[in-house]
C-alpha cells in the first residue's frame, strides 16, 4: 500500500480547482491535494498487476482437488495470460482520471474524526493520524473501484449507451461489451476482496465496511436508482420520486464513503456521526443536481463526456422538473445545507468543507 508522508506539505497561496472552477485557498486545500495524489498512486498500486491471478504455485498448481495445493486454481503464468485483457480493461477505466470524490470523502472523514489530538502544534498530522489515513487508503480505493465498476456498466449500450467518459472512449468502445461487463464485475469483486483482506482493521470492522458498501451499491441503493432511472425514462417523475432516484443512484455511495471513513477512524459520537450523515446526504443530492445542470449547459469538449444526452433520452432531471434556474437554486440550497451540517466540527472539518466547496463551484 502506498504510504502517506508523515508531514503535511507547507501551505501555499494557490488556486485549487475541480474542473476549471477556482476555489479560494483554505486551511484544508493543501492537505486535500496531497491526499488526492496519494489516492491516485494507491488506486494503481492496489489494482491487480502483471502477476495478478497467480494464486497457484507449486507442481500441482493445475489441480483444484484437495491436496497439498488445495485452493490453487491456475498456475501464475496461465492466469496472467488468460486475464491480461480483462486486467487491461480494469486498469484503463480506473486510471482514466476523475474527481475521486468518494475516496477523498473517506480520508477527509478520518481526518475530521482524528482531531483534535491528531494535529501537532504546527498543524501537521501526528503519527497516529497519519497512520489512520494511510490505513484508510485501502477502503478508499475499494470505494473508487466500486464507483468505476458502476460507470463501466452505466455506459453500456443496454443502459445509457455512452461512448465517452472522462474524455476517453468508454470501456466497451475501447475494448468490447463482454470485456467491459467483466471489467466492471472484476472491479466490484476486487473491491470486496481488498476489504475482506485488509488486516489494518478488526474483522468486525471489515465486515461492517463490506456491508455498508455492498448495501449502498446493491438493490437497496445504487442499483435501485439505476433501475428506476431506466424504467422512468420518457415518463415524468414528481420531485419526491426524483429525489429518491438520485439519493439511491448517486447519493448512496457518497453516504457510504463518509460512513466507511467513520468506521476506519473508530471515533465520533452518535451526534457527530448523525451530522456527518446529514452532510453526506445533502452533498450526494447536490452532486447529482449539479451534474444534471452541467449536462444541460456544458459541452462535450469541456465535460469529457457526451453532453445533452439527458434531454435527448428523456431522462428525469432537476432542470427538466424545476427549470434550469430552479435546479441551480436547488443545488445551492443543498450545498448550503451540507456545509451547515459541518458547522459543529469547526476547523476539524476543513477537508470535508473544501470538498463541498469544490463540488459547489465545479464546472465539469
Amino acid at each position: 500500500l502506498i504510504l502517506l508522508s508523515a508531514r503535511r506539505p507547507p501551505s501555499r497561496a494557490v488556486s485549487h480547482r475541480l474542473g476549471n472552477a477556482p476555489v479560494t485557498s483554505d486551511p484544508g486545500a493543501a492537505t486535500l491535494d496531497a491526499l488526492a495524489a496519494q489516492i491516485e498512486q494507491a488506486l494503481a498500486h492496489n489494482l491487480p498487476g502483471p502477476d495478478a491471478g497467480s494464486i497457484l504455485r507449486g507442481p500441482d498448481a493445475g489441480s483444484i482437488l484437495p491436496g497439498k495445493d488445495a485452493g490453487r486454481i491456475l498456475p501464475g503464468k496461465d492466469a496472467d495470460s488468460i486475464a491480461s485483457r480483462l486486467l487491461e480493461a480494469m486498469r484503463y477505466s480506473t486510471t482514466a482520471g476523475g474527481k475521486r470524490i468518494r475516496p477523498l470523502l473517506v480520508l477527509a472523514t478520518v481526518h475530521t474524526l482524528g482531531q483534535p489530538d491528531g494535529l501537532a502544534a504546527d498543524g501537521a498530522p501526528t503519527d497516529g493520524l497519519t497512520n489512520a489515513l494511510r490505513d484508510a487508503l485501502l477502503p478508499a480505493c475499494a470505494l473508487e473501484y466500486v464507483h468505476t465498476y458502476s460507470l463501466i456498466h452505466d455506459d453500456l449500450p443496454a443502459m445509457d449507451n455512452d461512448a465517452l467518459r472522462r474524455g476517453k472512449p468508454t470501456c466497451h468502445v475501447a475494448f468490447d461489451q463482454a470485456t467491459a461487463i467483466l471489467a466492471g464485475s472484476g472491479l466490484l469483486t476486487h473491491a470486496v476482496h481488498l476489504l475482506a483482506s485488509c488486516s489494518a482493521y478488526a474483522p468486525a470492522t471489515r465486515l461492517e465496511m463490506i456491508s455498508t458498501i455492498t448495501a449502498a451499491a446493491g438493490w437497496q441503493g445504487m442499483l435501485a436508482g439505476q433501475s428506476l432511472d431506466l424504467a422512468s425514462t420518457g415518463a415524468e417523475l414528481d420531485e419526491p420520486r426524483l429525489e429518491a432516484l438520485h439519493n439511491a443512484k448517486t447519493g448512496a455511495l457518497i453516504r457510504a464513503s463518509v460512513r466507511v471513513g467513520a468506521l476506519a477512524s473508530a471515533a465520533g459520537t452518535v451526534q457527530e456521526l448523525r451530522q456527518l450523515d446529514d452532510f453526506a446526504r445533502c452533498l450526494g443530492l447536490a452532486f447529482q443536481v449539479t451534474d444534471d445542470v452541467l449536462d444541460a449547459t456544458g459541452s462535450v469538449a469541456h465535460l469529457g463526456k457526451t453532453a445533452g444526452r439527458d434531454a435527448v433520452q428523456g431522462k428525469n432531471t432537476y432542470p427538466r422538473l424545476l427549470t434550469l434556474a430552479g435546479a441551480q437554486r436547488k443545488a445551492r440550497e443543498l450545498n448550503d445545507a451540507a456545509l451547515a451540517a459541518l458547522a459543529p466540527f469547526g476547523p476539524r472539518a476543513a477537508l470535508l468543507r473544501t470538498i463541498a466547496l469544490r463540488l459547489r463551484d465545479r464546472d465539469r
